[in-house]
Formats: structure tokens, C-alpha cells, sequence
């Protein structure tokens, strides 16, 4: 069995069958592709079944040391190497015994990073970048209002159709991922902005695009990625930008006005709660507010007052019974 015609039948069957996105498949074919590469040139083109742990870990090897790819990215061809050959053991094209990931050790886990979130000043500067005389200024500043203001992704914003933005009820029908629909609100100057936008767009068909380009075609999301960063650049910002800096900023300004973990999940659209925890973390300027508010400053004069005049225990000086 060549390598085309197993990367074909996971890719085009094994992949298609369990519904994943076009986006997703899309991935696992450019790790896969870059595998093939090394297996081609390094281990002198075996077969995909002739495949052992010890090509995988001098190729884990490779990708750290030669291409100087961190743990995240080890840690994921790691993973789309373990479904690529658990698909083909499926299928019936590789026996267990002759699978390289069956018994392959676990690779360590990445260390999770709180999440980098924009300040309130910060994001001002933001959302007011974008000029609003012209229609792209308003497009990407409606952009910007509709990624803060819903923590959406940039492949949900990429998505949106005409009918998907509901102005009217002030809502927005999001596709996360695996396909899970789910309805955020908008609030009042998120939905202004859309409606500014709108009305300069002019008439698109019910299922167009919401966000178009010059050319009139759905932007991608790359190409959002590439506004967000632009206008984060020319506000100056010392932080990188981007659409999940955004979904990062808009959930942890959440946290801090007491908005509840469960509706910020829902909102966010996790489907576990731990994913959404990380939110819980609080910043420096957070921890000064609380030690400024603990009580002891107030209690400390109280308890000395207390007793004035007698002397407690350890305050009493100590004397040794000398012998002889």
C-alpha cells in the first residue's frame, strides 16, 4: 500500500465519516504531508505499515532539535500520527500488532499559560482605530466590536451569513466547533455597529456573507486574523493582537464584573467547564485590590487596644534558673 492511497482513505473516509470540518482535515493532511516528507528523505521512503516507534521518536527528535517546534506542536503530530494509524488498524489495512502508536509513550503534557488579555484602556484604543468614514473602516471596526463584545472565534466570524445576524433581536447563530450551533447575544453597541456596517455594505442575498471584501466575497478567516492584527498595530498596542486575544479579553472582563463561569461557558462555547476555568485566574492589579481590602489594617490597632496595660504570655522576658 503506497502512503497517497492510506492518506487518501483517512483523509477522505475515516476523516468525512467522523464529520469533521473541512478546516480540520485540512490540518491533519499538512502533518501528515510534513511526516511523509521526513520518512521520504530520512528513512529512505518505507512504507506508511513498515513504520516503527523508533522512526517516530527520531522524527519527535527532528522537529525539536532541527526545526525547533515546541512542545504544543510535537504534542500534535504526536497526536494525528496516534488517529492516523488507530484509522488504518479500523480499516483493516494495518494489524495491531504492526501499529508504531500502539504502545507509544505518552508524550508530556504542555503546561497550560494564562490567557494574555487586553486592558480597558487598551481595548478602547482598539475599537476606536478604524476611521468611520469609510466602509471598510466601519467593516472592520463592526469586526472588532462583534469579536470583544462575543468572545466568538474568528472561523464562527468568518462563517456568519446575512441571516445568521438577527439586528433585530439582537443575536448572532454561531457553528462552533464539531458543528455545534449556538445562539450569542449582542449587546446595544455591538449592534449598532453592525447596523452601521449594514447600511454602508448595501444588499447582500439572505445566505451571503455578513463581512465582505472589496470584491464583494466572504472574508476569510485568515484574512480577519490579519485585520485584527492591523489595527492593533496602528493603535499602537505593546501586545500582539488577535481574534483569540479578543475571546480571551472579552472572558476575562466577564470574570471580573461577576459574570458566573456556566454562562461564560455557554457564551464561549465550551463543552467542559475546565476550558473555561482558566478564566479564573486573577491579574497583579487584581491581587494589590484584595490585599488592599483585607481587614487586618483595621483589626491590628483594635487587638492592641485591647489590653493595654497587661502583658500576654510571650511578651514576658524569659529567665534561666542558674545553678550552683
Amino acid at each position: 500500500m503506497t502512503w497517497a492511497y492510506w492518506l487518501r482513505l483517512f483523509t477522505g473516509t475515516h476523516c468525512t465519516a467522523r464529520g469533521l470540518k473541512p478546516s480540520s482535515i485540512a490540518r491533519y493532511e499538512g502533518d501528515l504531508a510534513q511526516f511523509r516528507i521526513y520518512i521520504r528523505v530520512r528513512q529512505n521512503d518505507i512504507g506508511p505499515g513498515e513504520v516503527t516507534p523508533r522512526h517516530v521518536l527520531e522524527y519527535l527528535e527532528y522537529l525539536r532539535r532541527e526545526r525547533n517546534n515546541g512542545d504544543a506542536a510535537v504534542n500534535r503530530h504526536t497526536t494525528v500520527l496516534r488517529v492516523f494509524y488507530k484509522a488504518m488498524v479500523a480499516m483493516g489495512y494495518l494489524e495491531p500488532s504492526a501499529n508504531p502508536m500502539a504502545h507509544f509513550p505518552k508524550v508530556r503534557s504542555t503546561p497550560r499559560k494564562l490567557p494574555v488579555a487586553l486592558s480597558e484602556e487598551e481595548t478602547t484604543g482598539l475599537l476606536d482605530a478604524p476611521p468611520s468614514d469609510t466602509i471598510l473602516g466601519l467593516r472592520d471596526r463592526a469586526i472588532l466590536m462583534l469579536l470583544y463584545g462575543t468572545g466568538i472565534r474568528a472561523s464562527e466570524c468568518a462563517q456568519l451569513t446575512v441571516d445568521d445576524v438577527d439586528l433585530g433581536n439582537a443575536t448572532v447563530q454561531v457553528v462552533g466547533k464539531g458543528g455545534h450551533q449556538r445562539t450569542v447575544p449582542l449587546n446595544e453597541a455591538v449592534v449598532e455597529a453592525l447596523q452601521r456596517y449594514a447600511c454602508a455594505r448595501g444588499v447582500v442575498s439572505r445566505t451571503g456573507p455578513f463581512f465582505v471584501s472589496r470584491t464583494r466575497r466572504a472574508l476569510s478567516r485568515g484574512a480577519i486574523y490579519e485585520r485584527v492584527r492591523t489595527w492593533g498595530e496602528k493603535a499602537r498596542l505593546s501586545k500582539r493582537v488577535s481574534p483569540h486575544r479578543l475571546r480571551h479579553t472579552f472572558a476575562t472582563h466577564l470574570v471580573r464584573a461577576g459574570v458566573g463561569i456556566v454562562t461564560i461557558r455557554d457564551l464561549l462555547g465550551h463543552r467542559c467547564i475546565t476550558s473555561t476555568q482558566v478564566y479564573l485566574h486573577v491579574t497583579a492589579r487584581d491581587l494589590e485590590e484584595a490585599a488592599g481590602l483585607h481587614p487586618i489594617h483595621r483589626l491590628a490597632p483594635i487587638v492592641e487596644g485591647l489590653l493595654p496595660d497587661v502583658k500576654l504570655p510571650f511578651q514576658r522576658p524569659t529567665f534561666r534558673r542558674r545553678y550552683g
